[in-house]
């Protein structure tokens, strides 16, 4: 069983920058990646990584824009946001998968709680 707790949203300006974090609660062999859900949208993958770091998979609409990164050590997988845009406002959620590459909600095992983040124009 793996859980995944989420920390770092908040409100911010477009055009300012925000770091998430989701640690997990032990090792594991899972595809972890970010996906957001706005009110009246479904939720759409953001970005993933491989535990063991490496090859990073990212939406056409964060590319350039957002990291995903691994600390093994602490167990802690980030999400860089810079550039923020209104558009990027939503509930940001932290998971873990089977799938790899894992780019849709399908290839999901474990979802952390979710995290709100705003961008104000």
């Amino acid at each position: 069983q793996v859980q995944l707790v989420e920390s770092g949203g908040g409100l911010v300006q477009a055009g300012g920058s925000l770091r998430l974090s989701c640690t997990a609660s032990g090792r594991s062999r899972y595809v972890m990646g970010w996906f957001r859900q706005a009110p009246g949208k479904e939720r759409e993958f953001v970005a993933s990584i491989p535990w063991t770091g490496g090859n990073t998979r990212y939406a056409d609409s964060v590319k350039g824009r957002f990291t995903i990164s691994i600390d093994i050590a602490k167990n802690t997988v980030y999400l860089q946001m810079s550039s923020l845009k209104p558009q990027d406002t939503a509930v940001y959620y932290c998971a873990a998968g089977l799938a790899y590459p894992l780019t849709g909600t399908g290839g999901v095992a474990y979802w952390g709680q979710g995290t709100q983040v705003t961008v104000s124009s």
